[in-house]
């Protein structure tokens, strides 16, 4: 990082400088945006997801966004999607989660006498 110089003019200290335009120094109609750049993934990262099209994302989104309506009105919240292949076929099942239960706790007596 270089130093800051001292005793710099206003020119020299403005020197490259460029504002960004905003609604307050550039009056229009519409509002000035930043250009976007388009989040794009290499071919090589997104792999996985390079087979499926739209039309095939949707497909399996739909379906997925059904399985998991049914499985809610057979009161199951918690689950888990297991993906296998058998033959020319991929598979999609939804596996109940299991709920973890402490290990070794008993529940406590909290004063007052037992009966029995």
């Amino acid at each position: 990082m270089s130093r800051i110089r001292k005793n710099l003019s206003d020119a020299e200290m403005l020197q490259g400088w460029q504002e960004q335009p905003t609604f307050e120094t550039e009056p229009e109609d519409e509002p000035v945006r930043p250009p976007v750049k388009a989040l794009r993934k290499d071919p090589a990262e997104d792999i996985n997801s390079a087979y499926l099209t739209p039309e095939l994302k949707a497909a399996v989104g739909k379906a997925l966004l059904e399985l998991k309506l049914n499985m809610y009105k057979e009161g199951v919240v918690d689950y888990q999607i297991k993906v296998s292949c058998q033959g020319n076929q991929v598979l999609l099942a939804a596996v109940p989660a299991k709920v973890k239960e402490p290990a070794g706790k008993q529940p406590v007596h909290r004063g007052g006498k037992l009966k029995g």
